[in-house]
């Protein structure tokens, strides 16, 4: 079933799904569940794997996922990964190919490529320093007379620039090569730049919360502070002829009481 393929449709928009996504039906759903639930209950109340050891009917096979290379290599998008062999490492080995390695002419050769070499072994060298940025500028002024040299030879005798040609290119491919070195440096870079800028960003906002919940705070102590006009005693005596009386006082005491309320509060808030 793994081998067959559905044939190409050309009328329609978009391509047609994988032809293994009929395969996930309810009934298979069902049973590779089963076939968990089966394995843990044999091994002690495991968590059952996402893959079931010992392999499943071939129907059931596009259920799970793929297993780990036998060789421990992985290809994406036409480049080879190896597992890292550090004990309790799921990382992939990322190493830059030496130039020596790709059959390219290294043109630093007092300085090989240390794409492989780590820190450790950096520190065991012959203690001089690698000034790339020197390097480069070097590699581009050999580069621009190279390429006047291509322009002349292309002038006088065009039969022989394919020499100058492959010496451009050696060029290039040290430059490039030099860069791309410098590729885990900028990233470990580049990730403490954004993780500071999340933090000043966290400080700041932290910063300006604080800041008005001081100031709620201090709103909160001045309006707790303010003296609250008393409320004349023969309002509320139950003599109605003596409410009528003290009523406009009342009014007047209430109104001033809400008036300096307000106009505290807004001095606070201010």
């Amino acid at each position: 079933m793994a081998d067959q393929q559905e044939p190409l449709s050309l009328a329609s928009t978009f391509p047609n799904p994988p032809p293994f996504w009929k395969d996930f039906t309810q009934e298979n759903l069902s049973r590779i569940e089963d076939l968990r639930r089966e394995y843990s209950s044999e091994h002690g109340g495991a968590k059952a794997p996402e893959r079931v050891p010992g392999g499943v009917p071939e129907e059931l096979t596009r259920l799970q996922p793929p297993a780990e290379p036998a060789d421990r290599r992985w290809r994406v998008f036409g480049d080879h990964y190896t597992v890292c062999d550090k004990p309790f490492s799921i990382e992939l080995e990322d190493k830059l190919p030496t130039l020596e390695d790709q059959g390219i002419h290294n043109l630093a050769p007092t300085h090989p490529s240390r794409a492989n070499k780590d820190k450790d072994e950096a520190e065991e060298g012959d203690g001089t320093h690698y000034d790339a940025a020197l390097e480069l500028k070097r590699l581009a002024k050999s580069l621009l007379v190279n390429f006047l040299e291509l322009t002349g030879t292309l002038a006088t005798r065009p039969a022989d620039s394919a020499a100058k040609v492959d010496d451009l290119r050696t060029l290039l491919i040290n430059m490039h090569h030099t860069l791309n070195e410098y590729r885990p440096h900028q990233a470990r870079e580049s990730a403490a730049e954004m993780m500071q800028d999340h933090l000043d960003k966290v400080r700041s906002e932290t910063v300006a919360v604080r800041s008005q919940v001081d100031k709620a705070r201090r709103v909160l102590e001045g309006l707790g502070s303010l003296t609250v006009p008393s409320v004349p005693d023969d309002v509320f005596a139950g003599n109605e002829h003596n409410v009528k009386d003290k009523e406009p006082d009342w009014d007047t005491a209430q109104s001033n009481r809400d008036s300096e309320l307000w106009i505290t509060a807004d001095g606070l808030l201010a």
